[in-house]
Parts: structure tokens; sequence; C-alpha cells
């Protein structure tokens, strides 16, 4: 077991953490290839942390094209056993505004030709892990109570809509996404948190409303541009909300010893016996 109390992910706009001390840089190699970036280790508040950026620290990795399965088994390798992904999104229903702060609950998988799972190659171990509540239940907790503890707004819910990109949606498309019921659409989702649930990691993530979608208000389409402006706006509160929340993250528990249903996601999976041949 690793001493790192947390991953983070950083998506779109966050590439890397200036305050992060005594850092240690890790290059990554896994069974899956080579993950999007090195591995930042070092201290935040008091506590050891990881980082690596989903797109490359130039933003030179499209959302199709991240190797997700690399990126989660890399940090599994490293011990780490709690992964915090952030996440820049679209709002498409009335209460995720630009700017809003959202702790999703749901999602739902809308890409397609990315390795979804571990069980991609031949002759490898199928798992039919549970996926029902695909964020960890207590990771977010910590992070809801990280913000109020800041008196930071936070909204503590929400349906994800994983699209392929790297192209943006059209009007049809959010039409229908508000109508299957998604709140928030972006485009690295998934497959990151079923991944995850593969891994046995805990596992959430933290999304910032950059804008509004197409058909949502009478403006025009969002530049890309213009996302990363409203990002960059919103940088110093979700710093202050990572400090909080890293702060107050209870140390790393053994495989053996964890209670949380994401560390348990394979207990009883595998069969007790070898299938005849």
């Amino acid at each position: 077991m690793s001493d790192i109390a947390l991953a983070i992910i950083g998506g779109t706009g966050l590439y890397q953490i200036a305050a992060l001390e005594n850092v240690e840089t890790r290059e990554g190699d896994t069974v899956y290839g080579k993950p999007s970036a090195p591995v930042r280790i070092g201290y935040l508040g008091g506590k050891k942390i990881a980082f690596m950026a989903r797109h490359g620290e130039g933003h030179s990795v499209a959302p199709h094209k991240v190797n997700y399965r690399a990126n989660m088994r890399c940090l599994k390798d490293l011990g780490i056993t709690k992964v915090l992904a952030i996440n820049a999104v679209g709002g498409i229903t009335d209460a995720f505004g630009p700017r809003v702060v959202s702790v999703p609950d749901q999602i739902i998988d809308y890409t397609y030709g990315r390795l979804h799972s571990l069980s991609e190659e031949p002759g490898s171990e199928v798992l039919h892990v549970d996926f029902t509540e695909p964020y960890c239940a207590k990771l977010r907790a910590n992070i809801l109570r990280a913000a109020k503890k800041i008196e930071m707004p936070i909204v503590d819910f929400g349906c994800y809509g994983a699209t392929q990109g790297p192209r943006l949606e059209t009007r049809a498309e959010i039409t229908r996404m508000r109508r299957d019921g998604c709140d928030l659409v972006g485009m690295t989702g998934m497959p990151e948190a079923a991944i995850a649930r593969e891994l046995a990691l805990c596992f959430t993530t933290v999304a910032l409303v950059t804008d509004h979608d197409a058909g949502v208000d009478a403006g025009g389409a969002v530049t890309h541009e213009e996302v990363l402006q409203v990002f960059a706006r919103s940088l110093e509160g979700l710093k202050s909300l990572l400090k909080s929340a890293i702060g107050a993250m209870p140390a790393p528990e053994d495989d053996e010893s964890a209670l949380c249903s994401c560390r348990r996601s394979l207990d009883g999976l595998r069969l007790p016996f070898a299938l005849p041949r």
C-alpha cells in the first residue's frame, strides 16, 4: 500500500499543480501502454498526493485518444487507492450554469470505439463489476464536506453525459441528452470511471461548468478559448477546494481492511474453480 493519500487527474485547463512541494516524477509504463503524462508526486496541505494530466501536460491528447486504461493502471501500480478526476464540462440544465461546481452522482456513456474495459484482449479475465453507483460515495462525501468547510457553493448531484469528441455536440444531441436525464456534458468521463471500478479504486469527479451547451440558451457556440478563460477564472476556488479536501483526506487503507464498496468491487466475482476446457 502506498502512502499517497489521493491522485488527482487534471482535465482541460489543469495541467499541473504549482503548489506541490518536494515533487518527484514517475514516468509510467503499464501492461496497457504509456499513460498520457508523467505522474508528479509531492506534498500539498501536508499530505502526499499524485497528479496526472489526462490530456498530457501540453494538451496533446484528444479525448477519444486518451489511454484511459494505462492512466488508471499506472495509478493503481503506484499503490494509489483514491482518485479524484477534474472535468471541465458544459451545463445543459438550469441548475448548471457557467462556473457552477458539481460533484456528479450518475453518468451516461455515449462514447464509442474506445477501449472501455480491462477485458478487451483475448484471454483476459472477464469481471462483471457492479456500476449502479458509478462514483465513490465516501470520496464524494469528502469533497462535499470540504466545500462546506470553506463555504464554497457546490451542487451535490448531476448526471454527466460522456460524449465522443473532440467535436462539440449538435443542438439535437444536447436535446436528446437533456431528455435522457443528463445535466452535464463532457468528453472524458467514460471509460475512466468504469475502469477505475474494474481496478477497485475509489473514484469520483469534480465537474466545473464552463459554458451552457448548444440549445440551452440563445447564445452561439462556445469556443475552446472561452472554455479555458472560464476555467482560469474559477481555478482559485478549485484549488481551495482541493486543499480543503486533501487536508481532511483519511489515511489510505490496505486492501484487506478497506470497507468502501469500491475497494470490494471484485469480491466474489472470480470463480472458485477452473472452467473445463
